[in-house]
């Protein structure tokens, strides 16, 4: 490396990246354009449509779909947020949904179909739970993230005037996604969404039992947010990869010493203590091997529900630091 090779990055502002974006920690070889888009949703769009940053964390689903469809990125096993999924989808009171396959033969409100929250419960309501997804109407305020995807026949789009969340209000809607889902959200006056409280019951109401329940028995632990970097850049300097990892592996041991002492103890720190009493220690693995139950299922994920155009390997999907 006879000098460093200046990248354009676009990555969250979170306790473990944090030192990156500061500069207390070095990405090697590396002269880094932190460049920020709030909500970083918006980079996502940016990234799979016009290819704009060098390093970009998006979606995991929205990186497969895009990957099947020739995006020319690739993943590095480096997952900035996790979460399960049980708890997301909210029932209206008087619907009559007792289970899972109460949904089929309804309407159920969700951002947009590819939405990686929206993938990782559908998955669990089909696999654990006998759900035909193809019998649930699934509607969507939002557009798709990647242009190319073409829309199962039973993904439908609000009709013109309305919202999911009046959708939900009026009984058009007997379940919908909570938060990025329209449901428990309407729109703020300056743009964008604001939060608003609902007493929609969810539709697991032991949800920290099922979770646990659901991760004993898979190992999977949904990721919600990674990092790619394009192609051409790999190709000229494969050894980024490892600078990379090494960088996002340092910055996030550097907030775990903090997060185990409790010297770090906001919203985000709360909601992964909760999530170590399930997964461990470390509520944040990076890396291919301690991830790969977690990888192949959402890769299958986006396959059954007719996302991603064809099935994929591990190793076309991911750039191993490691190996």
């Amino acid at each position: 490396m006879a000098e460093n090779v200046r990248l354009d990055i676009c990555i969250g502002d979170y306790p473990h990246t944090r030192k990156i974006l500061s500069g207390e920690i070095v990405i090697k070889g590396v002269e880094p354009n932190f460049i920020t888009v709030k909500p970083q949703i918006g980079a996502y769009r940016r990234m799979v449509r016009e290819v704009e940053f060098d390093v970009c964390e998006i979606a995991p689903t929205t990186y497969i779909v895009a990957r099947g469809y020739g995006a020319p990125f690739v993943g590095l096993p480096i997952f900035l947020m996790r979460q399960f999924n049980h708890g997301t989808l909210l029932v209206r009171h008087d619907a009559g949904i007792a289970g899972p396959k109460d949904l089929e033969g309804h309407k159920v409100g969700v951002r947009a179909y590819s939405v990686t929250t929206g993938v990782w419960l559908r998955s669990v309501l089909v696999e654990d739970y006998g759900l035909d997804s193809n019998k649930v109407t699934w509607v969507v305020d939002d557009e798709e993230h990647v242009t190319e995807l073409k829309l199962p026949a039973n993904v439908i789009h609000t009709p013109e005037g309305k919202t999911l969340n009046g959708m939900m209000a009026s009984g058009e809607l007997v379940a919908g996604f909570a938060g990025n889902a329209g449901v428990g959200r309407v729109g703020s006056p300056t743009g964008g969404w604001q939060e608003v409280a609902t007493d929609y019951p969810t539709l697991f109401p032991d949800t920290q039992a099922v979770e646990a329940d659901y991760f004993r028995r898979t190992g999977i632990y949904p990721m919600h947010g990674m990092i790619v970097v394009k192609d051409e850049v790999l190709a000229r300097h494969p050894w980024i990869a490892q600078s990379l990892n090494d960088a996002f592996t340092r910055s996030k041991a550097e907030w775990l010493q903090d997060y185990r002492s409790g010297a770090a103890d906001t919203a985000f720190e709360q909601k992964y203590r909760k999530l170590s009493r399930i997964v461990g220690d470390d509520p944040l693995p990076y890396g291919i091997a301690a991830n790969i139950r977690s990888i192949e299922a959402l890769e299958r994920a986006a396959h059954d529900q007719k996302l991603s155009p064809r099935r994929m390997t591990v190793a076309e999907l991911f750039a191993d630091p490691e190996a």
